[in-house]
Protein backbone atom coordinates (compact mmCIF):
# COMPACT_ATOMS: atom_id res chain seq x y z
CA UNK A 1 0.00 0.00 0.00
CA UNK A 2 0.95 3.74 -0.45
CA UNK A 3 0.99 3.71 3.20
CA UNK A 4 3.30 1.36 4.04
CA UNK A 5 5.94 2.66 0.93
CA UNK A 6 5.66 5.89 2.60
CA UNK A 7 7.25 3.88 6.09
CA UNK A 8 9.69 2.35 4.26
CA UNK A 9 11.11 5.73 3.00
CA UNK A 10 10.73 7.60 5.98
CA UNK A 11 12.52 4.76 7.69
CA UNK A 12 15.39 4.68 5.18
CA UNK A 13 15.99 8.08 5.30
CA UNK A 14 16.00 7.89 8.79
CA UNK A 15 18.31 5.01 8.74
CA UNK A 16 20.47 7.40 6.15
CA UNK A 17 20.74 10.29 8.33
CA UNK A 18 21.66 8.27 11.72
CA UNK A 19 23.94 5.58 10.40
CA UNK A 20 26.33 8.23 8.82
CA UNK A 21 25.35 6.31 4.86
CA UNK A 22 26.71 7.37 1.75
CA UNK A 23 24.64 4.92 0.17
CA UNK A 24 21.28 3.29 0.92
CA UNK A 25 19.87 1.25 -2.31
CA UNK A 26 16.86 -1.43 -2.23
CA UNK A 27 16.90 -3.37 -5.05
CA UNK A 28 14.58 -5.33 -5.28
CA UNK A 29 11.63 -3.73 -3.03
CA UNK A 30 9.11 -6.52 -3.30
CA UNK A 31 5.24 -6.11 -3.03
CA UNK A 32 3.79 -9.55 -1.19
CA UNK A 33 0.42 -10.80 -1.47
CA UNK A 34 -0.44 -9.93 1.96
CA UNK A 35 0.02 -6.52 0.62
CA UNK A 36 3.75 -5.76 3.10
CA UNK A 37 6.56 -4.82 1.49
CA UNK A 38 9.84 -6.69 1.73
CA UNK A 39 13.40 -5.22 0.95
CA UNK A 40 14.71 -8.45 -1.18
CA UNK A 41 17.84 -7.04 -1.22
CA UNK A 42 19.74 -4.45 -0.71
CA UNK A 43 22.91 -2.18 -0.69
CA UNK A 44 24.26 0.31 2.76
CA UNK A 45 27.23 2.10 2.48
CA UNK A 46 28.65 4.28 5.46
CA UNK A 47 31.10 7.46 5.59
CA UNK A 48 34.46 5.91 6.53
CA UNK A 49 35.00 9.75 8.22
CA UNK A 50 32.17 8.47 10.57
CA UNK A 51 33.65 5.71 12.20
CA UNK A 52 34.64 7.66 15.27
CA UNK A 53 30.74 7.75 15.68
CA UNK A 54 29.50 4.45 14.37
CA UNK A 55 31.44 2.36 16.06
CA UNK A 56 29.04 -0.81 16.65
CA UNK A 57 28.44 -0.61 12.53
CA UNK A 58 32.49 -0.31 12.25
CA UNK A 59 33.56 -3.08 14.91
CA UNK A 60 31.84 -5.56 12.08
CA UNK A 61 34.04 -4.84 9.22
CA UNK A 62 36.12 -7.87 7.91
CA UNK A 63 39.31 -6.34 6.35
CA UNK A 64 40.22 -10.19 5.35
CA UNK A 65 37.89 -9.44 2.44
CA UNK A 66 39.10 -6.11 1.17
CA UNK A 67 42.85 -5.91 -0.73
CA UNK A 68 45.55 -5.76 1.53
CA UNK A 69 47.41 -2.75 0.19
CA UNK A 70 44.25 -0.57 0.49
CA UNK A 71 44.26 -1.72 4.28
CA UNK A 72 48.04 -0.41 5.14
CA UNK A 73 47.56 2.64 3.39
CA UNK A 74 44.35 3.51 5.55
CA UNK A 75 46.45 2.58 8.36
CA UNK A 76 48.62 5.64 7.26
CA UNK A 77 46.00 7.96 6.48
CA UNK A 78 47.47 8.01 2.46
CA UNK A 79 44.66 7.74 -0.40
CA UNK A 80 45.34 4.82 -1.88
CA UNK A 81 43.81 2.71 -4.65
CA UNK A 82 45.46 -0.18 -5.95
CA UNK A 83 45.11 -0.95 -9.81
CA UNK A 84 46.69 -3.41 -12.04
CA UNK A 85 49.39 -1.34 -14.07
CA UNK A 86 53.10 -1.76 -13.67
CA UNK A 87 54.21 2.56 -12.97
CA UNK A 88 53.16 2.74 -9.09
CA UNK A 89 52.83 6.27 -8.28
CA UNK A 90 53.16 8.43 -5.56
CA UNK A 91 51.75 11.94 -5.97
CA UNK A 92 50.36 14.87 -3.86
CA UNK A 93 47.06 15.83 -4.45
CA UNK A 94 43.95 13.92 -5.96
CA UNK A 95 43.69 15.82 -9.44
CA UNK A 96 47.69 16.08 -9.91
CA UNK A 97 47.61 12.17 -9.07
CA UNK A 98 44.46 11.77 -11.49
CA UNK A 99 46.64 13.56 -14.31
CA UNK A 100 49.91 11.54 -13.29
CA UNK A 101 47.77 8.76 -14.12
CA UNK A 102 46.38 9.74 -17.63
CA UNK A 103 50.17 10.49 -18.79
CA UNK A 104 51.67 7.23 -18.03
CA UNK A 105 49.02 6.08 -20.13
CA UNK A 106 49.53 8.82 -22.60
CA UNK A 107 53.34 7.85 -23.17
CA UNK A 108 52.43 3.93 -22.97
CA UNK A 109 52.86 2.70 -19.74
CA UNK A 110 50.02 1.67 -17.08
CA UNK A 111 49.30 2.89 -13.79
CA UNK A 112 50.01 0.27 -11.15
CA UNK A 113 47.59 2.55 -8.34
CA UNK A 114 46.33 5.86 -7.32
CA UNK A 115 47.85 6.89 -4.30
CA UNK A 116 48.04 10.61 -3.08
CA UNK A 117 49.96 10.95 -0.24
CA UNK A 118 48.08 14.59 0.97
CA UNK A 119 49.00 18.20 1.45
CA UNK A 120 50.97 17.38 4.62
CA UNK A 121 52.38 13.98 5.10
CA UNK A 122 55.05 13.69 7.09
CA UNK A 123 58.55 11.95 6.57
CA UNK A 124 57.22 7.96 7.82
CA UNK A 125 53.96 8.28 5.90
CA UNK A 126 55.86 9.15 2.85
CA UNK A 127 58.01 6.26 4.07
CA UNK A 128 55.09 3.66 4.57
CA UNK A 129 53.45 4.80 0.93
CA UNK A 130 57.22 3.75 -0.72
CA UNK A 131 56.19 0.66 0.91
CA UNK A 132 53.26 -0.07 0.06
CA UNK A 133 53.89 0.53 -3.78
CA UNK A 134 56.81 -1.23 -4.09
CA UNK A 135 55.76 -4.27 -1.92
CA UNK A 136 53.42 -4.84 -5.24
CA UNK A 137 55.07 -7.57 -7.40
CA UNK A 138 53.28 -5.91 -10.01
CA UNK A 139 55.49 -3.03 -9.45
CA UNK A 140 58.56 -2.39 -12.33
CA UNK A 141 58.99 1.16 -11.48
CA UNK A 142 58.21 3.84 -8.77
CA UNK A 143 57.25 7.04 -9.92
CA UNK A 144 57.12 10.41 -7.77
CA UNK A 145 55.46 13.44 -8.74
CA UNK A 146 55.85 15.84 -6.43
CA UNK A 147 54.11 19.81 -6.60
CA UNK A 148 55.18 21.43 -3.12
CA UNK A 149 53.26 23.20 -1.70
CA UNK A 150 52.00 23.17 1.78
CA UNK A 151 53.55 19.68 0.93
CA UNK A 152 57.10 20.72 1.35
CA UNK A 153 59.68 18.46 -1.27
CA UNK A 154 62.68 18.02 1.30
CA UNK A 155 60.32 16.12 3.08
CA UNK A 156 58.63 14.07 0.49
CA UNK A 157 62.91 13.90 -0.55
CA UNK A 158 63.96 12.49 3.07
CA UNK A 159 61.14 10.18 2.83
CA UNK A 160 62.37 8.96 -0.01
CA UNK A 161 65.91 8.15 0.79
CA UNK A 162 64.93 7.11 4.18
CA UNK A 163 62.47 4.33 2.81
CA UNK A 164 65.16 3.25 0.40
CA UNK A 165 67.79 2.91 3.18
CA UNK A 166 65.53 0.85 4.71
CA UNK A 167 64.36 -1.60 1.78
CA UNK A 168 66.53 -1.20 -1.08
CA UNK A 169 65.89 -0.03 -4.28
CA UNK A 170 64.44 -2.74 -6.36
CA UNK A 171 63.31 -0.98 -9.08
CA UNK A 172 63.63 2.05 -11.37
CA UNK A 173 62.76 5.22 -9.51
CA UNK A 174 62.02 8.76 -11.62
CA UNK A 175 61.22 11.68 -8.70
CA UNK A 176 59.67 14.82 -10.12
CA UNK A 177 59.71 17.74 -7.67
CA UNK A 178 58.63 20.88 -7.91
CA UNK A 179 57.66 23.76 -5.38
CA UNK A 180 58.49 24.75 -1.69
CA UNK A 181 62.15 23.85 -0.51
CA UNK A 182 62.69 22.19 -4.22
CA UNK A 183 65.98 22.64 -4.29
CA UNK A 184 66.71 21.44 -0.69
CA UNK A 185 64.65 18.43 -2.12
CA UNK A 186 66.89 18.12 -5.13
CA UNK A 187 69.90 18.04 -2.69
CA UNK A 188 68.80 15.23 -0.38
CA UNK A 189 68.35 12.92 -3.25
CA UNK A 190 71.45 13.80 -5.09
CA UNK A 191 73.41 13.21 -2.28
CA UNK A 192 71.98 10.31 -0.78
CA UNK A 193 74.10 8.16 -3.26
CA UNK A 194 70.98 6.13 -4.41
CA UNK A 195 70.17 5.61 -8.16
CA UNK A 196 67.09 8.11 -8.76
CA UNK A 197 66.62 9.68 -12.03
CA UNK A 198 65.50 12.99 -11.95
CA UNK A 199 62.69 14.35 -13.92
CA UNK A 200 62.14 18.44 -15.19
CA UNK A 201 58.55 17.92 -15.41
CA UNK A 202 55.06 15.58 -15.91
CA UNK A 203 55.93 14.74 -18.93
CA UNK A 204 59.70 14.26 -18.70
CA UNK A 205 59.00 11.64 -15.57
CA UNK A 206 56.32 9.67 -17.38
CA UNK A 207 58.75 8.97 -20.17
CA UNK A 208 61.75 8.52 -18.23
CA UNK A 209 59.28 6.00 -15.67
CA UNK A 210 58.21 3.96 -19.21
CA UNK A 211 61.37 4.11 -20.71
CA UNK A 212 62.83 2.59 -17.46
CA UNK A 213 60.48 -0.67 -17.68
CA UNK A 214 60.94 -1.30 -21.68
Amino acid sequence: SSAAAADQVKALYKLFVEADCTMVEVNPLADARDGTLLAADAKVGFDDNAGFRQKAIFSQRDTTQEDPRDVAAEEWDLNYIGLDGSIGCMVNGAGLAMATMDIIQMHGGSPANFLDVGGSASEEQVKAAFKIITADPSVKCLLVNIFGGIMKCDVIAAGIVGAVRDIGLTMPLVVRLEGTNVEKGKEILAASGFNITAADDLDDAAIKAVAAIQ
